[in-house]
């Protein structure tokens, strides 16, 4: 089983290193990050860089492709190199996925049109600008097209990719393996039940940092 995870300069890290973290657990998958150029992507922060070992060109087909968002979405959503690789592995693949605003990718790639998704809350519009149906789950599947909102919940798409892919006992066996208990300090983590000063202040911080 081939997983493909497509990363490009300013995603945000935990979106394709969370579910890397679980879906390198299947027994006889294999994970691949692939780019439309060989080498060092940096996240968004500047300060951490993932490796691209492969071009798109030399990895025509993928079981699952799953594209992480972040800031760098912005172009990543408008390289048509990357949204054509996208749409030819989407052909053939089991599972078609995106975390946070990769959502945005898939959706600049016309796969998202009158199907349910979900993204992170900030680019919820955005969303369904590019012809989705927002499902404010945290993780929403649709078909064979599966999708998780901000950052974080790309770790409970993946357990719920594996159980699909290698059974629940599997998916089971590897949220121990990576003791994946959350047990947040505060009740912030998402836009309903956050304080309405915490909103503000992160849609502030968005806008400043915007392009």
């Amino acid at each position: 089983m081939l997983i493909g995870i497509p990363i490009f300069e300013g995603l945000t890290a935990l979106d394709a290193v969370g579910p890397y973290e679980v879906l390198s657990r299947i027994p006889d998958a294999t994970v691949i990050f692939v780019a439309t150029s060989v080498g060092m992507k940096r996240t968004d922060q500047g300060s951490l860089g993932l490796y691209a070992d492969a071009d798109v060109a030399e990895v025509p087909h993928c079981d699952v492709i799953l594209v992480p968002g972040g800031p760098g979405v912005e172009e990543a959503a408008q390289d048509e190199r990357l949204l054509a690789w996208v749409r030819a592995v989407d052909k053939t693949s089991v599972w078609t996925t995106s975390v946070c605003t990769g959502a945005l990718v898939l959706g600049a790639a016309g796969l998202l049109r009158g199907r349910r998704a979900t993204t992170h809350w900030l680019s919820v519009e955005r969303l369904a600008g590019l012809g989705a149906v927002w499902d404010a789950s945290r993780v929403v599947t649709d078909g064979k097209y599966m999708t998780a909102a901000g950052v974080s919940a790309g770790i409970d798409m993946a357990l719920t990719l594996a159980a699909h892919l290698a059974g629940e006992t599997v998916a089971q066996a590897i949220q121990l393996s990576i003791e994946y208990d959350p047990q947040p300090p505060f009740q912030a983590g998402n836009s309903t039940d956050a304080p309405p000063g915490i909103v503000d202040l992160v849609r502030q911080v968005a806008r400043s940092t915007r392009p």
